[in-house]
């Protein structure tokens, strides 16, 4: 179950559901419409995906109503599922860390297991969005326990998620398993850039990735502003991929900010002309800003970046950095001025720039490998299935 994204979309769920189904397992998939993804249900590549409308919240009481409206969705897909095959397990992808209440009733009526992939830290997120910690947080902080306690397993995006499920949600270590969101690599390779983003003497920076207030990408259409308008250059022109609740207010930003002759929105790409897009590009940037939630993620666009050879630009993101090495310009100070600068000491360093691309290319041909990862969270499946299958043992034929 996932429900911020609709799958196939949602690139970790929907390789996840494929190494099931590679391996013999019989899958289904609960998730929201959208992202062109709009029937209620259909069957793609061995994977039953269930469907239901969503609508997204920008307040904190909409995020209310559209977790509870959601949570209804999930609960009633669930029985639809079960009565069309039994279900060994539950796997419930945050946020919002509510769906163990579908995976509970499951679990007391049929023994179902429970598996938590942690995607995001729920609590630091309200924080981030709306700054306080009042009831809500707590309440989130409560959730986030009890998704934990009645946790089967825990897989963790990395070291530091999953530090957080053994000392704060209380897990046995033997039972949390990282599995990194690494793209599938014979999908995710560079190719013929799009002709219509290449200019002769242009650089084109970009971004790609879901667009939230808490991802940041306005500092990066106001670093572009600080770019064209004060520093006066013409040889540095942007491309932002992908969708979400800020798109529409970042472009009307571009407009008032005279930026649409340099910056282009391509909205939400997969396939080959995603790949022609981000093949077009030759910096990446991070602009997620620095704060108690970004700084524990591991961002695809980390991953993705180095995988295609690309330069980054990033604030002073903790886990960003750790994960991008090398191959990243740590910018120090969060403001769109110091990003533009960021941007324009690798773009007029193309000695610098190609150094990068190669160190971040070598260390994702040598680390990033989604087989490796996959094996991993297969691993976790059968020694969670296994352990079922001995207390099943145990009842039926007790010790003497």
């Amino acid at each position: 179950m996932v429900e911020n994204l609709p799958v196939p979309f949602d690139r970790r769920v929907w390789q996840e559901a494929q190494a099931l189904v590679e391996a013999g397992f019989d899958v289904s998939v609960i998730c929201p419409q959208g992202k062109g993804h709009d029937k209620s249900y259909e069957v793609l590549n061995g994977v039953h995906i269930y469907r239901h409308p969503l609508r997204e919240a920008k307040s904190a009481a909409g995020y209310l109503r559209e977790y509870w409206m959601a949570l209804f969705h999930q609960m009633r897909l669930s029985f639809h599922v079960r009565h069309r095959q039994s279900i060994d397990a539950i796997q419930a992808c945050n946020p919002p860390d509510l769906m163990f209440l579908v995976a509970l009733v499951h679990k007391l009526l049929f023994g179902t297991r429970f598996v938590f992939d942690h995607h995001d830290l729920s609590p630091e997120l309200y924080v981030t969005k709306f700054g306080r910690k009042d009831i809500l947080y707590r309440l989130l902080c409560f959730f986030e326990k009890q998704t934990f306690k009645m946790a089967d397993a825990s897989i963790a995006t990395n070291e530091t998620f999953r530090d957080i499920a053994i000392s704060r949600g209380g897990m046995a270590p033997d039972r949390v398993i990282v599995v990194k969101s690494y793209p599938e690599a014979s999908r995710f390779r560079r190719t013929i850039a799009d002709p219509s983003l290449v200019i002769p003497g242009k650089h084109l920076i970009g971004y790609i990735g879901i667009m939230g207030e808490q991802d940041g990408v306005e500092s990066l259409v106001r670093a572009l502003a600080e770019i064209v308008h004060v520093r006066k250059r013409n040889d540095v022109h942007g491309l932002i991929i992908g969708d979400g609740p800020e798109l529409p207010r970042l472009r009307a930003m571009a407009t008032e900010l005279g930026l649409n002759h340099v910056l282009r929105f391509s909205g939400y790409l997969t396939g080959q002309p995603l790949m022609a897009h981000l093949s077009a590009l030759d910096v990446g940037v991070i602009p997620d800003p620095p704060n108690d939630f970004n700084d524990k993620l591991s961002m695809n666009k980390v991953f993705e970046y180095m995988m295609l050879g690309l330069p980054i630009v990033q604030f002073d993101l903790r886990q960003a950095t750790r994960d991008a090495g090398n191959a990243a310009v740590v910018v120090r100070e969060h403001t769109p001025m110091a990003l533009a600068e960021g941007i324009l000491s690798l773009v007029d360093d193309p000695r610098r720039c190609s150094e990068m691309a190669s160190v971040g290319r070598a260390v994702a041909e040598r680390e990033f490998r989604w087989t490796t990862e996959s094996r991993r969270y297969l691993g976790a499946y059968r020694s969670l299935l296994r352990r079922s299958l001995d207390i099943n043992d145990q009842r039926h034929y007790p010790a003497s």
